[in-house]
Formats: C-alpha cells, structure tokens, sequence
C-alpha cells in the first residue's frame, strides 16, 4: 500500500500546517480528517520517483548529433 503525506489545516493564520504520513490502499478516499485528533486535513501532491520505460533509441542518456540528450533534439532544448 501506497504512503500519502497529509498536512493539517490550521484554523488560524498564526499556525503551521503539521504534515504527516498515513497508509492506506489506492483504492480509499482521500482523508479529509485526521484519524486521531478529527482536526482538518488536506492530502498533499508529491513528486515520485519518475521511473520510465524507455527504448534504447528514446533514452534520455542516448545521445543526438546535436549532444542532447532527448533524442532527435526535435523538442526545441537547442
């Protein structure tokens, strides 16, 4: 199962958000209420870790003519 970072709503400007982490399956709704003080909470939006299938041709490590990395360099990085 997945881990989510969520992060507490504060009811007043002068507090900070409290972020944390909760399991729970993909399958479940976002939280919208901390399990154990019921204060609100939103689910936040992480990077992950941006693991791609590529061919050997597409690589970002192939290299161009042009020395780029992306292929052809048809995707205007000059």
């Amino acid at each position: 199962m997945p881990i989510y970072i969520y992060e507490t709503i504060p009811s007043k400007p002068s507090e900070e958000p409290i972020q944390f982490e909760i399991q729970h399956s993909m399958k479940d709704s976002a939280l919208t209420h901390h399990p154990q003080t019921g204060q609100p909470i939103r689910r936040l939006i992480t990077g992950g870790l941006g693991i791609m299938g590529f061919s050997s041709e597409t690589s970002p490590s192939a290299s161009s003519s042009a020395g780029h990395g992306c292929g052809s360099g048809s995707c205007g990085c000059h």
